[in-house]
Formats: C-alpha cells, sequence, structure tokens
C-alpha cells in the first residue's frame, strides 16, 4: 500500500485516518448547515467547525451533485470558484485544501489559487484531469463513475465500480473512493451495503481509500433512522470502515468522525512492514474476492485466490462415524480436521473446503448438510 503526500499530509497505512470536512458553497447542497456564500461566514466554519475540531482536509463543493439538479458547466463552476477561494484567503487554521469538482480547467484554476488537492467526483472522466493534477503534484481522489461529466458515482453493480475506477489510469498520488449513496434512481441500498462488506477488495490497488458515508441512506436504513437522527450509525460505520481498510473519511460531523475513526484505527489488524532489501508487508485479505485483486494488481494468475485464504470451522454433534470420515477426506482435499469429543474444528481454504465437500457426498445427510451450509459461507 503506497503513501500519498497531499502538501505534506501523509496518507497511507503507516499514518492515523485522515479526516475529510465539508464546505458547499452551493446554495442548492442539501446539508444546509454547512452551505456558505460570505467567505467570511464560510471562513469562520471552516476555523471553528470543522479544522478546530480535527478536521485534515477541507473539501470545498462548487455545486450539488445530486442527480435530481442541472448539472454546471466548468464556466459556471468557475464562477464559484472565486467564493471558495475568498474563503482560503480568511481562514486562518491549518489544513490541506482540497476542491471538489469534474473539471480539469476548474481543478487547474483551484491549484494554481491555494488549493493543495482535487476532489474528482467523476472518476477522471475529464481525461485532462490527470494530467493536470500531475502537472501540480497534486493528490487527487477518484471517485468512481461512468465516463460521463453528467453521472458521477452512477455506478450500481459493485463489480462494476472497479471497471470505472480504472477509467483513465491513475496517478502517483491518486486516493480511491468507491463512492457510496444514491448516484443514480437504480442504485439500491443493498448495493451500497455490498461495497461496504467489500470495502477491503479496494485495497487491491495498492492506493489509499476514501470514504464518504456520513448519514448515508444505506446507514440510516439500518436502525429507522432520518437525516438527523442518523450520526450514531454514521460512527459506527467509520469505526468499521477504518478497520476494513479506509484512510480517509469524508464528512459533515467532524469531531465525532475523528473519534471513531480513530478508535476503528486503534483496533485493526497491524500489519508487517519492513523496507529493508526485501520489504515484507501482511495484507488485509479476508476473502478470495480480496486476494483476487492484489493478484490482478500484481499482474499474477488470479485462478489462485481460493487458495489464499484460510476458514476455521466448528462442527459440533457429529457422530463417531462422521468424524472419523471427515478427518479422512480431510487430508486428502488439504484440509485439517482436529476432532474432539462430539465434532471438531475444520481448517482450510475454500479451495481445499469445496473439495472436501465433493468427497462427503456419500456421506451422511447430516455432514453434507453441513457443507451445504459451509459452502453458502465461503460464497457470500
Amino acid at each position: 500500500m503506497r503513501t500519498v503526500d497531499a502538501a505534506g499530509l501523509k496518507i497511507g497505512d503507516d499514518y492515523p485516518p485522515r479526516i475529510m470536512g465539508v464546505l458547499n458553497v452551493s446554495n442548492e447542497s442539501p446539508y444546509k448547515p454547512s452551505v456558505f456564500n460570505d467567505p467570511t461566514e464560510a471562513a469562520e466554519y471552516v476555523d471553528r467547525t470543522l479544522i478546530d475540531e480535527g478536521a485534515d482536509i477541507v473539501d470545498i463543493g462548487l455545486e450539488s451533485a445530486n442527480k435530481r439538479l442541472d448539472v454546471l458547466s466548468a464556466d459556471e463552476e468557475l464562477e464559484r470558484l472565486d467564493t471558495a477561494l475568498s474563503v482560503l484567503d480568511h481562514v486562518s487554521g491549518d489544513a490541506v485544501f482540497s476542491i471538489e469538482t469534474r473539471y480539469h480547467e476548474v481543478a487547474e484554476a483551484a491549484l494554481e489559487n491555494g488549493f493543495d488537492m482535487v476532489n474528482d467526483i467523476c472518476g477522471f472522466a475529464d481525461p485532462e484531469m490527470p494530467r493536470v493534477c500531475e502537472e501540480y503534484d497534486a493528490a487527487v481522489a477518484k471517485m468512481a463513475s461512468p465516463p460521463d461529466l453528467t453521472r458521477p458515482g452512477a455506478i450500481e453493480e459493485v463489480d462494476d465500480i472497479y471497471d470505472a475506477l480504472e477509467l483513465n489510469g491513475f496517478t502517483d498520488k491518486t486516493i480511491v473512493d468507491p463512492a457510496f449513496g444514491g448516484w443514480s434512481e437504480a442504485k439500491t441500498l443493498a448495493q451500497d451495503r455490498e461495497t461496504f462488506d467489500r470495502l477491503r477488495e479496494f485495497r487491491g490497488y495498492g492506493y489509499p481509500i476514501l470514504v464518504s458515508i456520513n448519514r448515508k441512506n444505506f446507514l440510516r436504513d439500518v436502525a429507522g433512522r432520518s437525516t438527523e437522527d442518523a450520526l450514531p450509525v454514521s460512527l459506527a460505520a467509520t469505526s468499521m470502515a477504518v478497520e476494513r481498510g479506509a484512510h480517509i473519511v469524508r464528512t459533515h460531523d467532524v469531531q465525532e468522525t475523528r473519534d471513531a475513526a480513530l478508535v476503528g484505527h486503534e483496533f485493526k489488524r497491524r500489519r508487517v512492514r519492513e523496507p529493508g532489501d526485501v520489504s515484507v508487508e501482511e495484507l488485509d485479505v479476508t476473502t478470495p474476492g480480496e486476494a483476487r485483486r492484489h493478484l490482478d494488481r500484481l499482474g499474477a494468475r488470479n485462478d489462485v485466490a481460493d487458495e489464499c485464504v484460510t476458514h476455521v470451522f466448528e462442527l459440533e454433534g457429529l457422530s463417531d462415524e462422521e468424524r472419523e470420515k471427515l478427518a479422512g477426506v480431510a487430508g486428502d482435499a488439504g484440509a485439517i480436521f482436529v476432532s474432539a469429543e462430539t465434532g471438531g474444528l475444520l481448517v482450510g481454504t475454500p479451495a481445499a473446503l469445496g473439495r472436501i465437500s465433493g468427497l462427503v457426498n456419500e456421506a451422511s445427510d447430516a455432514l453434507e448438510g453441513a457443507f451445504d451450509t459451509i459452502e453458502r459461507s465461503l460464497h457470500r
């Protein structure tokens, strides 16, 4: 996993999670507490509510990405950029300033005049965006999106997010964003839940991950909460996201989100990293899908993904005959079964466990049923 330097702010596995606070200079944005059109008032909000409460990055949006609203042109965004630049002139606190835009012209003007970073919500749909970011040596968050400047983040199937993130490549300072939220009418809450469940897979790109999950519908739906009452579910998800590998959390609730992110960081798995002649890094891989993404990144054969993860299952209620049968076939399949009084522990890769399933076809109905359960759990 590479480390990205965003104007001196290090983002990656070896550093604490970074908090991205939000300021909007677009009146049509739905979250009104973060919307300002007076630079002095906006700067005060940035200093007191974002930076003082722990924001490492301040992301300034020029327009709402609401799919029900018309998309501004690059010229219209440039008109609003003047307000955003005035905010920078009035801010006294220290943070990395990010401009949220889909246009390379706007990104270039922002970087030329004091911004440090770009948040591209159309994921390089503008093919000139990576060139601009590279010329200014700027970090850029790249949100998964179709190759269409009018449809940010409108990716519905999780597997399609990977192709979207690869659109027009990556810069050395890219941060990937899998795009949570209702960016299209067809996108469902279940698809957002699946994206969150598979969040570790995006580590396979080797770039830091940004998540924007604050008060999102798929979290509110879990607890049946309104937007106003959704902070607790957002904080729970923040800790989980950081534990699963997220490096930046974009939020309107800076102080609370920072605390939740630090809890996730404290209890996430520590990876071995030795930068010697031969570097060593333990990858955070819990499913074959995650392994497959790392193999693809390395250009290696990915048909061994099912051999890259080990599972441990406890089986209880087995007869002597069933335990004897399982102990025999486990070794033949490349797994281990450690027998106990009425059950035991079964240890193996998905591939090995799949081979066992084929070997117990003529065993008892109970044992076959147990392996049906195991196979279903492996393919969730």
